[in-house]
């Protein structure tokens, strides 16, 4: 088995950094630190070492000098759980899911996972269901349901909805074989541009200037993870579009946050202005849905040539489920994660992994990939796409191999968490967050703006 380090190395050697780099990195800590038969301290550890790495390195590319990276494991696997820990004045999160929410039989004693806490996510399933948003009544109305079936019939109508799978299961659909050969991230040259000087500045990514279109938990976190190094991080959204308020502010914090509306010209034109002067634009809608607004890869790269494109997505970019819609808690159903910690917990049924580990994860790595490409510009010139999934994040942990006994881990408790706590204001009051894990020696991780409510500036960039 990999240790921490060497899967680091294996994360940095694809995204091409220099080996000698590692060097500079301390893992500390020990596994196991959640109750988990997978490697999520690992996988926590991992991937943010590996966006702090990159930060370093573009500090040095910068004419900053070399500086040591230190990434504490408990520390990691916290903050892949920041918002379960986030208090706003003292207070605690409120629930995180929708009443109908969650795990239910179907004929045959399959087990489906419904995702409703977008309310047009919720009337979705009820449609198909014919059903109250009642448990009792979707339970019942599941059960004249094969799973297979109904998952496709909620997906077509617009749900989002999962089927629990085995690993051997999921290994055998065409969606499995279509990410197979694929590494957990992708970076690509998709235009010729000049290299772009980097803006003057006293942090790695001081003066870069990010676009975030993405909601949730992964893709802000690349965002909330670009802003804590220093990046001006613009959060565009719709007034129109749900959001979970919790969320929003624990990865609001060190971004300004605007509305525009995609679907109006004026709402396209603001965004295409604000592309312009844009050096990573990040986003996390289904492939196609930008595309069809004008904001494909290629044609960011035409906008802007020299551009830095992340795209995140449920199932991958490749196969016949590239279009769907997912959110962690649906991919681990898939992709075999809850048989798997079941059957290690000895229950019959599903059983969640102790963290949203598939979003946190994707999400450093989105960063990671972002500066990495970054980093390439500046030398060599072109626009970059980055590509990352929810999906691709999950084969690469369930590759890490698996504890045993780790489900008798005991999960972390309040004492445990304080050390990583900071008090700070915000736009929804005084905040209780967890800081940033990988401690760099010379450009120390900090936010600079408060978490503000959506839609709090203009369409603009601030001053360089």
């Amino acid at each position: 088995m990999q240790s921490p380090k060497q899967i680091l190395a294996d994360l940095w050697t694809l995204a091409g950094g220099d080996p000698t780099a590692l060097e500079a990195v301390t893992l500390t800590g020990e596994e196991p630190q959640l109750p988990s038969s997978f490697r999520v301290a690992a996988a926590a550890q991992t991937s943010i070492a590996a966006a702090g790495l990159a930060a370093a390195h573009v500090w040095k590319l910068r004419g900053g000098q070399d500086q040591k990276i230190n990434v504490e494991m408990r520390h990691a696997v916290v903050e892949c759980r920041s918002e379960r820990y986030l208090r706003v004045e003292d207070q605690a999160p409120p629930p995180a899911w929708d009443a109908i929410a969650g795990v239910y039989k179907t004929r045959g004693q399959r087990f489906v996972r419904l995702h409703t806490n977008f309310p047009h996510h919720r009337d979705a399933v009820c449609r198909v269901l014919n059903c109250k948003a009642e448990r009792a009544e979707v339970q019942a109305a599941l059960m004249q349901w094969d799973a297979e079936a109904f998952e496709t019939a909620a997906y077509q109508a617009g749900g989002v909805v999962a089927m629990m799978r085995s690993h051997d299961e999921w290994s055998e659909t065409p969606q499995a074989k279509a990410l197979a050969a694929l590494p957990v991230l992708t970076i690509e040259k998709i235009g010729d541009a000049a290299p772009k000087p980097w803006p003057p500045g006293n942090r790695p990514l001081a003066g870069l200037r990010v676009l975030d279109l993405s909601r949730v938990i992964a893709g802000p976190v690349a965002g909330r993870t670009l802003a804590v190094h220093g990046a001006d991080v613009l959060l565009v959204s719709g007034a129109d579009l749900p959001a979970i308020p919790w969320l929003t502010i624990d990865t609001g914090r060190g971004k300004l946050t605007t509305f525009i509306d995609l679907k109006r010209g004026e709402g396209r034109r603001q965004l295409k202005e604000l592309l312009r002067e844009t050096d990573i634009f990040s986003q996390g809608y289904r492939p196609q849905a930008l595309a069809d607004l004008g904001f494909s890869p290629e044609e960011a790269a035409r906008i802007n040539p020299g551009i830095i494109y992340v795209s995140l997505s449920a199932y991958g970019h490749v196969g016949p489920w590239a279009s769907r819609r997912g959110f962690d808690s649906l991919v681990q159903t898939t992709t075999g994660f809850n048989h798997a910690e079941g059957v290690a917990a000895g229950i019959d049924g599903p059983k969640e992994l102790p963290a949203q580990i598939l979003d946190h994860a994707t999400g450093y790595l989105m960063a990671f990939g972002a500066m990495m490409a970054k980093a390439r510009q500046s030398r060599e010139g072109g626009s970059w796409h980055v590509r990352v999934s929810l999906a691709q994040t999950g084969r690469w942990i369930w590759n890490l191999g698996r504890v045993a006994n780790g489900l008798k881990t005991e999960d972390l408790k309040g004492e445990a968490i304080r050390p990583f706590v900071e008090q700070v204001p915000s736009g929804f009051g005084s905040l209780q967050a967890i800081r940033h894990t990988a401690q760099l020696s010379r450009t120390p991780a900090f936010w600079s703006r408060p978490a503000m409510p959506l839609g709090s500036h203009p369409p603009q960039w601030p001053a360089r």
